[in-house]
């Protein structure tokens, strides 16, 4: 792919596009619509940064409500393990290997990249935010069970209407900041494009113990106004609102609707202070949701059908830390099925709560790969059963609900892939064993 020419793009939408492309003609892309961006440097002090990789939130800024912003944009780099999981023996060096570099010196290959752009990148969404992640299948590898408190089963169908491709290769490194150039050089300066990054050297790179898998690279977008700017994507109609910062219409991420980073981290065992990652790829059928559905509709079917519209507003700027769910409104679910015979997607899912308090922290982005409108629902939870739990309850397979189009947003969106990691406490993030203890 190469970045499309800039006539008739907006200069975001065309950002955006250069990220979705990756490689250096985006970098160069970029520069060449922004100019160089003056991003600020991080730190030589690795101690200085959290334990958790998914400790985000303290490091972003926040709206005017004080929800937290999400970083502009996102790519999700797919790995492949290129070193063999055997060669776990620290006496060994590579030069007496037949068969590659020993699991050690691997280890410290995948530290001293992640480093690297730790140094050359303050972590915020002004410089860049990181998290890498495993698979299940790459801790297949190992001989080792993984200890019982990390919940990680492989990735599944979750309802009968699902059909979804999985995400079988080993990790997924998750790059976001609010410059384009930034993330694009990030994986350039993971994968040995770069000599330096941020006036930061380049000494070490993943290549030799991950290839970088570019048929399942994904990129993504999240920001008032953004999705408006694709209505000439087919799919995409010109109804969407301006100001929406997600294709859907609606504002997202509210902080008393969102679990927090306590909540999602684990709690025990070799990974305490990791968390685990859910990632769906899905497509949005965006033209019969606006165009068939008006305004109060898409507000009985995205939060309840007792939000009043007007307290809601255009794109749920009336709405401030809360999505206004009371529990009054919550325990209505049932009953709304049968009269008005609507249910909220907000709504069901708010279900699964425990003691009033959400369970799963939402990080998802709007996407076009694929020149398609979709989402990249990507999720943290202390344990994969919790996403199951607010993913059930988002189902309503328990709700006598009578077309699924009243189903809250359920007939409008299609996973496409799916996909379960480990997110490590960054003391063990690079090249993890299955049970370190």
């Amino acid at each position: 792919m190469t970045v499309p020419e800039r006539r008739g793009l907006s200069r975001r939408d065309y950002l955006r596009a250069a990220v979705a492309v990756g490689g250096a003609s985006a970098i160069s892309a970029c520069l060449d619509e922004r100019g160089e961006v003056d991003v600020p440097s991080g730190t030589d002090d690795p101690d200085s940064l959290p334990v958790r990789q998914h400790a985000w939130n303290e490091f972003l800024e926040t709206d005017d409500d004080g929800n937290v912003r999400p970083p502009e944009h996102h790519a999700l780099v797919a790995l492949s393990l290129a070193v063999n999981p055997a060669n776990r023996s620290d006496s060994e060096s590579s030069a007496d290997r037949s068969d590659g570099e020993s699991w050690a010196e691997a280890t410290e290959t995948v530290e001293e990249s992640l480093r690297t752009l730790e140094r050359a990148y303050e972590w915020s969404n002004d410089g860049l935010l990181f998290t890498i992640g495993y698979t299940p299948s790459y801790f297949s590898r190992f001989d080792e069970e993984r200890p019982a408190s990390v919940d990680l089963p492989e990735p599944e169908p979750l309802t009968d209407r699902e059909d979804p491709a999985f995400d079988e290769f080993d990790g997924l490194i998750h790059l976001a900041s609010d410059h384009p150039e930034v993330v694009l050089r990030a994986e350039e300066a993971l994968f040995g494009d770069l000599e330096t990054v941020n006036d930061e050297p380049v000494d070490t790179d993943l290549t030799g113990v991950f290839d970088r898998l570019e048929e399942r690279r994904r990129t993504g977008f999240v920001g008032a106004g953004l999705p408006a700017e694709h209505t000439d994507v087919d799919g995409v109609p010109d109804s969407v609102p301006e100001e929406a910062p997600f294709f859907m219409g609606f504002r997202s991420g509210f902080q008393e609707s969102q679990a927090t980073e306590d909540r999602v981290t684990i709690q025990d065992g070799p990974f305490a202070r990791g968390a685990t990652q859910q990632l769906s790829s899905l497509d949005i059928q965006l033209d019969v949701w606006f165009e068939q559905e008006n305004h109060a509709q898409r507000v009985m079917k995205t939060f309840s059908p007792g939000h009043d519209e007007d307290a809601v507003g255009v794109v749920g700027e009336a709405l401030e830390t809360s999505n206004g769910l009371t529990d009054e409104r919550i325990a209505s679910t049932e009953d709304d099925a049968q009269n008005p015979g609507v249910v909220g997607h907000a709504q069901k899912a708010a279900r699964a709560r425990e003691d009033g308090e959400p369970i799963i922290l939402r990080r998802d982005f709007n996407t076009v790969d694929g020149d398609s409108p979709g989402l990249h629902f990507l999720s943290l939870q202390r344990g994969m059963s919790d996403f199951r739990a607010v993913r059930d309850a988002m189902t309503g397979a328990d709700l006598d609900v009578g077309i699924i189009q009243n189903n809250g947003i359920l007939g409008y969106i299609f996973v496409d892939r799916r996909g379960n990691y480990l997110l490590p406490p960054r003391s063990r993030r690079s090249l993890p064993t299955a049970n370190p203890d």
